[in-house]
């Protein structure tokens, strides 16, 4: 029976009750040692009864460093359902549980050719929890049960996490657990980092309901003083209420001074040291083993000289329960801190070596191993080495807390170096930004070696990157790749210095791909091409000499014939394409690398490529097209954390909205966006251009010409006057600057775009140049310049810039009082405008043509009515069943469970007026 917990089980009812429904749910409960969160757990299994499949897994503080060991143990009820799973998410989860190497059929891995080359991709793994979460639930709802979240090993953790966040109509209830105020685990955990999901904290009982339990446990005949110092020491705690009068007998003072978990620890201490020796070693060895298995825990015990008949003591004390599963279950995870907390330390490496040696070859037996280990062994270290790689591998963490035990148990100097050094890519990888700088500080301290050095900066330099320190991770890549290493190094340390460089300066910039340029690599090197083709792609934009640029095709080719891995090494390809203005090389390649990024499940890369995609699908005037490619990038880069992204595509889906007219949704991504920075980081948000970018159409679209300029000449005269936005919105300054009547604002940003017109070579950007010219002057050229401007359109599909270079020429020409010639170029752009709901520049139009004496027609929907009644993960959804992809084929696509691709169709339909699935082709 639980006391004054009315509020939490009704939490705990509406979780249930949405996953009998088949809505899914997610509710974390926060709270210190013994405050009743397992209660609560225990309580939702009972409520959920025999209409649930129950799945329950607990984080052990042991496995911490033991990538996927708390979500293999979780899921392993649903193993036999992997073959229902899309292949890449099949392989990535029997990767991640060492059930095969994770290799694809082609013998590649879903990895690639960043950092973590060769590493199943994490955010795989969490897709495939989810998938499997789907299939238990398909039958039945499914309550998935998780405590002890401080202690779960970060991969599990993060595939959790995922799963959590994507979770919505499967009939799957998340039910999470994670200790609060005290040792939680491993560097910054769960318990003291906000998670993203929905959580209740769960705090002390209110007296009364602390005397109701009190007496429960004791009786009614306690003395008042008692029963007063166990209230006051308790502090509504449930665990300390049923413990700590145990502790004392009941009848005297529990300890003071002590913080309570420390007070609970040491009750728990004098209940275990009531036993016999021989159960105090069995309970040890139980609390080592981690799981509780009897399979190893009572071999490793008879071991020690113990048999099964010692943990009779123990069960009849209630310490601890054998479960049907045939394991032993402790009473609260606060006993099994108190038994290895109060067993020496030679107890604790004997008991390791115990159960290591009942264990079967394998990462587990190599990590009890080393736990024993009292001095430098190389086999060990070997074997640690090994589990390394395998961690990485998986795509899971703990490879750099691997690699670093291996350091220090490896006696050959030389060798601990070159481990310290992985451990500190390892953590790097990890994002343990920290403890990456600490290993390299100290392997850095061990070598001479210039290559570790220069890796070693890498580490550093990626460390700053991730911090906002842009100028200082640049500097440290290019002078770590001016060292004597490898051109292969150096090319690999380069485009990272040039990723860091973009967003440092233009100069920065230029640094990093005039030394790219002249870099020897070799013709088969896989980077070659890249490395080539992206001095010539980017320099001329930035009105620097550079060699030829071929089609962006025949570098693709190139690097593919070099065994370069795909879509990974390519990525910088499409960013590059679009630096120059080869917006329809950008929009081929990176629609064409999204779907080989589905095809593999190389699911990282994906919030890259789909920016970029997004970019030119936006440049081309095809703006929802735009926002579905950016709302499902964006939802990835949640997923995976990544924060560049994140605010990039935030930014750009301002802009989208600045340019239908949503203004409170414009304005409220941009905030967003801004305040997308990531942990530990003091830089400006990476969509800072676009989103000045994104206010500025806002500003310009609502008339407020004045704000708009004031934020396009700090864009375009700024450190980041190099970025992509900044030079697209140059003709949007100029035509604010003109209508304010200050065009001298406009003119140096002006005479760059010019230079980057004629380096762009592209009808379109020639054709935004000579509406510039029309605008700034003199008059009596404007005509020839916006002529000539909308016939340079006729070889380049620009509905949305047409339209505007239309309705301006309109705006001149009845101006000058030509309302008949103005007539039908403000008509053709009010139709423009309309079909692509740009709602700001359709009521100008409208405003321009009715002052011509024509009366403008009545605007179909209002100012900020989106295009299409659905949202776009609707319209995603319904496109591809229009195409005839089965709901298994669509949930593939997009990462989604088919009951969730079920239920947006199912929502989608009415919007739509139809019935079927069969009308889905006639009304797209």
């Amino acid at each position: 029976m639980l006391y004054g917990r009315e509020g939490e089980q009704a939490a705990l009812d509406g979780l249930l009750d949405g996953a009998r429904a088949g809505r899914s749910g997610v509710l974390l409960l926060r709270g210190e040692a013994g405050i009743g969160k397992t209660a609560l757990l225990d309580d939702a299994v009972a409520r959920a009864g025999e209409s649930f499949r129950v799945i329950r897994a607990a984080g052990v503080e042991y496995e911490a460093e033991l990538p996927y060991a708390g979500l293999s143990l979780l899921l392993a009820p649903g193993l036999d359902r992997l073959d229902a799973l899309p292949g890449p998410q099949r392989r990535a989860l029997e990767a991640a549980f060492g059930l095969s190497d994770g290799s694809n059929s082609d013998g590649s891995t879903s990895g690639g050719g960043l950092p973590g080359a060769g590493r199943a991709d994490r955010l795989l793994v969490g897709l495939a929890t989810l998938g499997l979460l789907a299939e238990l639930a398909s039958e039945r709802p499914l309550l998935c049960v998780v405590d002890d979240v401080q202690w779960l090993d970060r991969a599990s953790l993060d595939a959790l996490l995922l799963a959590a966040r994507r979770l919505q109509a499967e009939g799957v209830a998340l039910l999470l657990a994670v200790r609060t105020g005290g040792p939680n685990g491993p560097g910054d955990g769960p318990a003291e980092r906000p998670l993203g999901l929905p959580e209740r904290q769960v705090t002390g009982l209110s007296e009364a309901d602390a005397t109701r339990l009190l007496t429960r446990r004791v009786g009614p005949d306690l003395p008042a003083a008692v029963r007063d110092r166990l209230l006051a020491e308790a502090a509504g705690n449930p665990l300390a209420l049923t413990e700590l009068p145990v502790a004392t007998g009941a009848r005297t003072p529990a300890p003071g001074g002590l913080p309570l978990t420390s007070r609970l620890l040491i009750a728990f201490h004098g209940q275990v040291t009531g036993l016999p020796a021989a159960t105090q070693t069995l309970l040890l060895v139980a609390a080592t083993e981690e799981s509780g298995a009897l399979d190893v825990v009572l071999p490793a015990a008879a071991a020690l000289g113990v048999t099964a008949e010692h943990l009779t003591p123990a069960e009849e004390s209630g310490l601890v329960t054998v479960t049907a599963d045939r394991r032993i279950a402790f009473r609260h995870p606060l006993l099994r801190s108190a038994i290895l907390q109060r067993a020496p330390h030679h107890q604790k490496v004997t008991a390791h070596r115990a159960v290591a040696r009942s264990l079967p070859d394998g990462d587990r037996r190599t990590w009890h191993l080393a736990l024993a280990a009292t001095g430098p062994d190389a086999a060990l270290a070997d074997a640690l080495e090994r589990t390394a790689v395998r961690a990485e591998r998986r795509g899971g963490h703990g490879g750099a807390a691997a690699y670093e035990r291996a350091a220090r148990l490896t006696p050959n100097r030389d060798s601990a170096t070159r481990r310290l050094v992985l451990a500190a890519e390892a953590a790097t990888e990890e994002g343990e930004l920290a403890r990456a700088e600490v290993l390299a500080d100290e392997a850095a301290g061990r070598t001479d070696d210039v290559l570790a050095h220069a890796l070693l900066d890498q580490v550093r330099a990626t460390a700053h990157f991730w911090r906002g320190a842009y100028p200082t991770a640049h500097r440290l890549l290019l002078d770590a790749a001016g060292t004597d290493i490898d051109p292969m190094h150096a090319a690999r340390m380069l485009l990272q210095a040039f990723h860091a460089a973009w967003y440092a300066g233009e100069e920065p910039v230029v640094a990093v791909l005039d030394r790219l340029a002249v870099l020897p690599l070799a013709d088969d090197d896989p980077l070659a091409p890249l490395a080539r083709h992206l001095p010539a792609a980017v320099l001329p934009a930035l009105g620097r000499p550079a060699g030829p640029l071929p089609p962006v095709r025949e570098a693709v080719e190139a690097a593919r014939r070099a065994g370069a891995e795909s879509p990974v090494d390519l990525v910088q390809l499409c960013g590059a394409t679009l630096v120059l203005g080869r917006d329809e090389e950008t929009a081929e390649l990176a629609a064409e690398l999204v779907a080989e990024a589905r095809a593999k499940g190389t699911v990282g890369v994906m919030p890259t490529l789909q920016f970029f995609l997004a970019e030119a699908e936006l440049f081309h005037g095809r703006h929802r097209d735009a926002e579905l490619t950016a709302t499902e990038g964006l939802g990835l880069a949640r997923d995976t954390g990544q924060h560049q992204w994140v605010s990039q595509l935030t930014a750009l889906l301002a802009c989208l909205a600045a340019l239908d007219g949503r203004t409170d949704r414009c304005a409220e991504l941009a905030a967003a966006s801004l305040a997308t920075t990531g942990p530990r980081t003091a830089a400006p948000a990476a969509g800072q251009a676009w989103v000045q970018w994104a206010l500025a159409l806002l500003d310009l679209g609502q008339g407020r010409a004045g704000d708009a300029a004031d934020r396009l000449h700090a864009l375009t005269t700024g450190p980041y006057r190099h970025h992509i936005s900044a030079t697209r919105a140059v003709p949007d300054l100029v035509e604010a600057a003109v209508r304010l009547g200050t065009p001298e604002r406009a003119a140096e940003p002006y005479e760059r775009f010019a230079r980057w017109t004629a380096a762009a070579d592209r009808p379109w950007a020639e054709a935004l140049r000579l509406r510039c010219q029309a605008l700034l002057g003199p008059d009596e050229l404007a005509e020839a310049a916006y002529l000539e401007a909308l016939s340079r359109y006729g070889t380049a599909h620009r509905p949305f810039e047409q339209a505007r270079t239309a309705l301006l020429y309109g705006e001149w020409l009845r101006r000058t009082r030509r309302r008949t010639d103005a007539r039908p170029h403000l008509r053709a752009a009010l139709e423009t405008f309309e079909r692509l709901g740009a709602h700001p520049w359709a009521a100008r139009a409208r405003t321009e043509l009715s002052a011509t004496g024509t009366p403008a027609p009545t605007p179909a929907t209002p100012a900020g009515t989106p295009q299409s009644p659905l949202t776009p993960q609707e319209l995603q959804i319904a496109r591809l069943a229009a195409q005839g992809l089965t709901n298994r084929d669509i949930a593939a696509q997009l990462f989604l469970s088919p009951r969730t691709v079920a239920h947006h169709l199912y929502k989608a339909y009415p919007k739509l007026n139809i019935t079927s699935r069969t009308e889905l082709t006639t009304v797209l």
